[in-house]
């Protein structure tokens, strides 16, 4: 019966090796993507700004709210403050990735565009657009918010959304995935590594614990009875 302990136990702490084994790997690929992200953003230095006391400050506090605001209520996205470093200003976690994405979000949403109308312009539903340069505010609206059919609102989303704005939403919405991505490699490399540390101390213990006992009998020694004592004449 030890003996087949004795495999069970040594086949999981094998186990518990491999375990541990894929945890390290797993946490060694997971920080060289870190330093290659942070590489990246170090070589495009794209910083936060923040105020004297190390809060968020882009551009001024009612800015600053504005894009907090557009991040968590209207994107649901929960920023973790511990990642707003005032000490590590470089765009490179997931938390300033997605600041840095709402801020170029809020400034294209809110701001206002100067549309020239060379003609007037009759669309086919007979409405008359006049030639003229007007004032047109964003209002909030993303490319699908326009109407393409008004002259008008259409030179507004281009102007407003530019290829350059999508590009750079774009690749921070990629900065913002990688750096979660990475963030949920370090937590499977501490899971892997956990159940390796288990299995390896099950399987320690297992062995420890089915080995024989050591009995050692000790023969007892019995004096012999002692002769009846002779019967009286």
């Amino acid at each position: 019966m030890y003996s087949r302990f004795k495999v069970l136990g040594i086949g999981l702490a094998i186990a518990g090796i491999a375990f541990l084994g894929v945890g390290g790997y797993t946490y060694l690929k997971t920080q060289e993507g870190a330093g290659s992200l942070k590489a990246f953003s170090a070589a495009q230095n794209v910083k936060l700004a923040y105020d004297g006391q190390g809060q968020l400050n882009i551009g001024n506090p009612k800015d600053t709210a504005a894009i907090l605001a557009l991040l968590k209520n209207d994107w649901g996205y929960s920023v973790d403050a511990s990642e707003l470093n005032p000490n590590d200003p470089v765009v490179n976690t997931a938390s300033e990735y997605m600041v840095q994405m709402a801020t170029i979000a809020y400034h294209t949403l809110s701001g206002t565009q100067t549309v020239v109308l060379p003609q007037t312009v009759t669309t086919n539903s007979g409405k008359v657009y006049e030639a003229g340069t007007y004032q047109v505010p964003v209002a909030g609206r993303y490319w699908s918010g326009f109407d393409r059919t008004n002259p008008i609102d259409a030179k507004v989303r281009e102007q407003a959304w530019t290829g350059t704005a999508h590009a750079l939403i774009a690749e921070l919405g990629v900065g913002a995935v990688t750096a979660s991505a990475l963030q949920i490699g370090l937590g499977t490399a501490a899971i892997t590594a956990a159940m390796g540390l288990v299995f390896l101390l099950m399987g320690i213990g297992l062995v420890w614990a089915a080995r024989p006992a050591a009995v050692t009998e000790r023969a007892s020694v019995r004096a012999p009875a002692p002769a009846p004592a002779p019967a009286a004449a």
